[in-house]
């Protein structure tokens, strides 16, 4: 399927690679809008990007994460140090309710703004910082606080991979799922189409065979966080009415589906590292410990 591929331990050639294949995309694109309009504007087509950071300290499963200590660091510091390292971001900034975080995160040099209670995810609490923050940006990335390890390399890629996608106001990334993890609720799943753009994601496995178990053959997908959003439509998506498929996952990503919008995705090797719930910290401690990660 024709949707990028890279590897969390490459180096800066699997960049390249993502840019390549970007340019592959954009070039198609270009066909269809007429290719001289379309290359003249490509190196500047959103090409203003800010990095955003959600944190909430109420989490229904896992109250006060994002201040939790992963080997001596705050969670939410770990996953700011990683988001700073992407290439493609202008700028990293917190976006919290909550004064603890907001201390925290000042303590080790972050910006942070403060946005209301009233946000009901992630998304809306970037566009409102985004609307704070007053300054013109044409991409914005959430980053979710509970991937410490996010490989900034992803980030570049889904930014590189919505610069080149005009049609697309929304893009995520993918890896491979795992088979324990078939049936765990916290682990979303994705498919998608042949041109790599999302078909649907879900809580439960799909596709979801008629024998009701995993095959082992087929290329199950696992969705990162990590989500990147035109910035007009960040607006637009926090007008929009909540909708049936959305409540009934609980995934913020449907509502885009749903209303017709396009999502394009990238296809990475990224071994996860989220924290949903207290048992996952020493699951994530243990592995920075066996391979020399400070």
């Amino acid at each position: 399927m024709p949707i990028f591929s890279s590897s969390s331990s490459s180096s800066s050639s699997s960049s390249k690679s993502w840019i390549l294949n970007g340019l592959v995309v954009g070039a198609a694109t270009a066909a269809a809008l007429g290719a001289r309009s379309y290359l003249a504007r490509s190196s500047r087509f959103r090409s203003r990007v800010i990095g955003i950071i959600p944190a909430r300290f109420a989490s229904t499963r896992f109250q006060g994460k994002p201040l939790v200590h992963i080997l001596g660091k705050p969670m939410i510091q770990r996953t700011w140090e990683r988001a700073k390292l992407a290439a493609t971001l202008d700028h990293v900034v917190v976006a919290t309710d909550d004064e603890k975080i907001a201390e925290c995160c000042q303590g080790f040099g972050a910006e942070v703004i403060m946005t209301s209670e009233s946000c009901r995810n992630g998304t809306e609490r970037c566009n409102e910082a985004l609307q704070k923050l007053g300054k013109k940006y044409d991409i914005v990335v959430n980053i979710q606080g509970d991937e410490p390890l996010i490989d900034p390399e992803i980030i570049d890629g889904i930014v590189k991979a919505l610069q080149a996608a005009p049609d697309a106001v929304f893009s995520t990334a993918v890896t491979s799922l795992k088979p324990e993890d078939a049936f765990d609720p916290n682990r979303v799943k994705c498919v998608v189409d042949n041109r790599g753009y999302a078909i649907y994601f879900s809580r439960g496995l799909i596709p979801y065979n008629k024998f009701g178990k995993v095959n082992p053959q087929f290329p199950y997908l696992l969705h990162l966080g990590i989500q990147s959003y035109d910035s007009k439509f960040l607006k637009i998506y926090s007008e929009l009415e909540s909708t049936p498929l959305q409540l009934e996952e609980d995934l913020e990503q449907l509502k885009v589906l749903e209303n017709g919008y396009k999502m394009k995705v990238i296809k990475v090797d990224h071994e996860t590292h989220g924290v949903d719930t207290p048992e996952d910290v020493d699951k994530i401690e243990q592995f920075m410990r066996e391979g020399n990660l400070s």
